[in-house]
């Protein structure tokens, strides 16, 4: 992760990924962590660089801590 924008998409892949994991929509992860829905989408594109606070909201709401949300998801290999 060489810049800062890096950051900003891992915490939008992590996010979309841990709300699906959870059978989520992004009105449910929103009501949960009190946001709004658009706020969410904004987040899970990366075109939203939320706050600390937010992170530890989204992290509760999403039953995990807000570290897991900063580490980049490992992508399975494709099968050639």
């Amino acid at each position: 992760m060489d810049d800062e924008a890096g950051i900003v998409d891992v915490v939008a892949e992590a996010v979309r990924k841990a709300r699906k994991d959870l059978g989520l929509s992004q009105e449910d992860l929103a009501l949960e962590a009190g946001l709004d829905r658009t706020y969410v989408s904004q987040v899970e594109r990366g075109t939203r660089n939320c706050t600390i606070i937010v992170l530890a909201r989204l992290a509760r709401a999403l039953k995990t801590t807000p570290d897991r949300l900063l580490v980049p998801q490992k992508r399975p290999r494709s099968q050639s």
